[in-house]
């Protein structure tokens, strides 16, 4: 027992011993590691203050004592124990706010700023107006003010505006620096309208009007008119039911409201950049997954010649948002985000020099290392999986331990910024390029949008290209060859250019289908988009082309061979003013290319081409009336219910839950989704791109020369020969991307998918009855369940039928329900289909606007501007 003790009592002894001497080694190596850091910083100050002194001279009078005192410190840290650090840290911290504060460009005038709490998570980080009437329209928060906070006297704030129960967002600043724009919103029942505050003493006057809709984002032009963002064409995102705002411009005293925007989803967040384009934030998608289309894109202040800046084809960031030109530079500041997250995320400088794409141009970010952020991972798999492979990458940015969000360029140097400061509270950060970043400033409920409140140069304005008395505008291209991957398409392949019209979403379903994306209701098998063809144009010998379009139409190109199949084709819409000519160099070329010295295109050398209509006027796209008629002809005699044929492939057109049987046939069979595969493989069914990836594909990888059926179809498949009209009918169905719906209205919009006659009660029962799972969309997948054509041939029956009769019998009726009310009221895919109440209220809404907008282009054409304000109450 004596031993053991003893023994013990030795291990204890050196334990203790052992432990300290660790605790010593480990204080050491933490006061050297603190000491490290804390010169790293005063390295980056004092960089700061040589810059600034170098820079500001005079006016940064005091230079050279916070280098001497800069100096002292860094001695004493480096002699200090570690007791002292965190005494001498906070010395430091007080000295390096007093040397960046004393920055000219920040203490010589007040810094403006918004007061107001975060914006409640939604469905995108567009998702911020909660307008009134909407699906969100109780996640609006209230609380707010507009104010000034001068760090040359004092750091004095005052407030310039108030709204206890509302919120002021958006400032701008004239160029003179005596009036703000911002947008104000009272109250929860009220909407966001433009002001203007006029510093001189006038006070406060408001610029837009109306009910139902949303105004914010406002900014003065060189020409003293005013552009704004706008809810005014109602419009929703595809992938939800979120409504959209796009760009209007009107003169400075609110008068002549009209568009310069028709992208089908958002466009927000204007600058201006040096030579007098508008800068601004756009999300759109044409047959691309939802969430890496979201670039920068330029526009000059009478809506013309709308272009892509910087991004659009990544994955990451989902969000490009509140970009602004660093003056003296060709470089943006401006923050990445992600799609599904509030408008914020990390700050990156971008020099569009170094491309116009990717993470090459990003020389600068807070924070500083954001390349594991800005993945472009393009692994698709096979095509097959429920879970997209590639897009999770759009949320890369919601990962961020600290969020920025309203960058504001003091110089090429120096920037202002929101931060986080705890859990979501913002407040105002300086941060430079020298590796400091501090706050300046913060208050509850939170601090956004700080910029200086002083003058500021005026852009050169740009002259007016628009013609309001014209219908048209007018697109050329001047060699179609030229592009990526372009050299791999034989010239003279080219024969015409087909333009297609991406329509706008006007309605929406509480119910969706959903593979890649929220669809409300159900449109197609995996894309969002509904189309419409507006005709083919030619392409000459050398590959150029010159057409009119109709103006203020967002259409996209597809360039077709002489036997009406894609070559390739957009996944991006344009768009053209009345009386614009506008124009590229080839398909998807690079956007920094010029047309090269060679001949004039042989195109420009004649009139633009009137686009030849496609088997009649345009019109919504529409499988069950465009399509179905060709394989009713030519195939359901083989391939239907009850033939062996049709066990392998059926193509009748029978209705289902939401879409027909053959739709869904050729759809099912094929993929999920577009995966790439090898030239000269395999051949899917239908080779469609669905909401396909972000980055731009090369000619010939999906479509009809990449599907089977466009195979079948224009051979002789047993001895069938199909007439030409009825083939094309066919290739352009796969060739737009294998579309169903061409609407998006519903009169159905309550029940399974936004689609179906069968109410939520009555499909529980066909469960119940059959024990298959019907209208789940997984079931769907393997085929409709049911059947409202031939009822009987429903397949959930096929167990019930024999084992139970009664079962079979009920669930029949059910059936025969849905089918009595698709005949006394024809869903969207059917003849004789008509709009609900509902969506004829919104439809005339939108149809007031598109009146109010050509009065105003009217009378502007005619040079007799009223000075009064044409009602904009609708």
């Amino acid at each position: 027992m004596v031993i053991r003790s003893f023994t013990m009592s030795c291990f204890l002894v050196i334990f203790i011993m052992i432990t300290g001497v660790v605790s010593a080694g480990d204080e050491e190596i933490r006061c050297n590691e603190k000491q490290e850091s804390l010169r790293a910083q005063i390295a980056n100050v004092r960089d700061a203050v040589f810059d600034l002194m170098a820079t500001y001279a005079e006016r940064y009078a005091k230079g050279a004592q916070f280098l001497s005192d800069l100096e002292r410190i860094e001695k004493e840290i480096a002699a200090s124990p570690t007791e002292h650090l965190e005494q001498l840290e906070m010395k430091f911290s007080r000295l390096r706010r007093e040397a960046l504060l004393a920055n000219p460009l920040v203490r010589e005038q007040p810094i403006l700023f918004v007061v107001r709490p975060q914006y409640l998570p939604d469905h995108h980080s567009t998702a911020t107006m909660f307008q009134t009437g909407e699906i969100n329209t109780n996640s609006f928060r209230g609380g707010g003010a507009l104010k000034t906070i001068h760090f040359g006297n004092g750091g004095v704030v005052q407030t310039l505006l108030e709204a206890p129960e509302g919120i002021v967002r958006d400032p701008e600043i004239d160029f003179d620096g005596m009036k703000i724009l911002f947008s104000l919103r009272h109250r929860i029942n009220d909407d966001y309208h433009i002001h203007e505050l006029d510093l001189c003493g006038t006070g406060v006057r408001q610029l837009t009007f109306g009910s139902g809709l949303t105004d914010i984002d406002p900014m003065y032009l060189p020409d003293g008119q005013i552009v704004f963002v706008s809810t005014r064409e109602p419009k929703y995102c595809q992938c939800n039911r979120h409504i959209m705002g796009n760009l209007f411009k009107m003169d400075a005293n609110g008068a002549n409201i009209r568009q310069i925007g028709r992208n089908t989803l958002f466009e927000g967040h204007p600058s201006l950049l040096p030579d007098g384009r508008i800068l601004y934030a756009r999300w759109e998608y044409v047959d691309k997954h939802f969430g890496p289309a979201f670039g920068l894109w330029t526009v000059n202040p009478d809506g013309t010649n709308h272009a892509v800046y910087y991004g659009n084809n990544a994955w990451s960031p989902g969000a490009i948002l509140d970009a602004r030109a660093i003056a003296g530079t060709q470089q943006v500041v401006a923050t990445f985000g992600s799609c599904h997250d509030r408008p914020w995320g990390a700050i990156a400088i971008v020099d569009r020099r170094y491309g116009l794409d990717g993470t090459y141009p990003v020389i600068r970010s807070w924070p500083a290392d954001i390349d594991h952020y800005l993945t472009n991972r393009q692994d698709y798999g096979d095509g097959k999986s429920r879970h997209h492979p590639a897009g999770g990458q759009i949320d890369n940015f919601t990962g961020l331990p600290i969020k920025y969000e309203d960058p504001f360029p003091l110089s090429e140097k120096y920037f202002l910024c929101s931060r986080t400061i705890e859990g979501e509270r913002m407040g105002i950060f300086l941060l430079d390029t020298f590796g400091n970043e501090i706050l300046l400033h913060s208050e509850g409920p939170g601090c956004y949008d700080p910029m200086p409140l002083r003058p500021r140069a005026r852009p050169p304005v740009i002259t007016n290209r628009t013609d309001y008395a014209k219908q048209d505008g007018y697109f050329y291209v001047a060699d179609v060859y030229k592009g990526d991957g372009m050299e791999n398409v034989a010239r003279g392949a080219a024969k015409t250019l087909r333009i297609v019209e991406a329509p706008v979403k006007l309605f929406w379903t509480q119910t969706n289908w959903n593979l890649d994306a929220t669809q409300a209701p159900a449109m197609n098998f995996n894309c969002t988009n509904n189309k419409r063809i507006l005709g083919d144009a030619p392409v000459e010998a050398d590959g150029s082309a010159y057409f009119a379009v109709p103006a203020d139409t967002f259409v996209f190109f597809q360039l077709l061979d002489e036997n009406g199949m894609m070559i390739h084709s957009m996944r991006s819409g344009t768009m053209v003013q009345p009386g614009e000519t506008i124009g590229c160099v080839g398909c998807h070329e690079n956007r920094l290319t010029t047309i090269e010295n060679r001949k004039f295109p042989l195109a420009m050398m004649r009139a633009p081409s009137e686009i030849k209509p496609w088997y009649g006027p345009p019109r919504d796209f529409n499988y069950l009336t465009e399509v179905q008629p060709v394989f009713d002809r030519y195939c359901v005699r083989c391939h239907d219910y009850g033939k062996e044929a049709g066990e392998t492939l059926n193509l009748s057109g029978d209705l289902g839950l939401v879409f027909n049987t053959s739709y869904l046939e050729l759809r099912t069979k094929s993929a999920l989704r577009w995966f790439p595969d090898a030239p000269g493989g395999h051949k899917l069914l239908v080779k469609a791109v669905d909401d396909g990836p972000a980055e731009v594909l090369p000619p010939y990888s999906w479509g009809s020369h990449r599907s089977r059926l466009a195979e079948v179809i224009r051979g002789k498949h047993h001895g069938i020969t199909v007439d030409q009209e009825s083939r094309d009918r066919v290739i352009t169905w796969i060739d737009m991307n294998a579309p169903y719906y061409g609407s998006y209205a519903s009169v159905y919009p309550d029940n399974v998918f936004g689609r179906s006659p069968l109410n939520d009660q009555e499909i529980e029962a066909l469960r119940r009855l059959t024990g298959v799972q019907v209208g789940d969309i997984s079931t769907e997948l393997l085929g409709s369940q049911v059947n409202f054509t031939r009822p009987e041939f429903s397949p959930c029956l096929a167990a019930v039928k024999a084992n139970d009769p009664d079962s079979y019998q009920t669930a029949l009726q059910i059936i025969g329900k849905g089918k009595e009310r698709l005949e006394q009221k024809p869903r969207m895919d059917m003849p004789g289909a008509r709009l609900s109440d509902a969506d004829l209220k919104v439809l005339k809404k939108y149809n007031e606007q598109g009146e109010t907008e050509k009065e105003i282009r009217r009378l502007i054409s005619q040079k007799s501007k009223p000075n009064q304000i044409i009602s904009t109450e609708y």
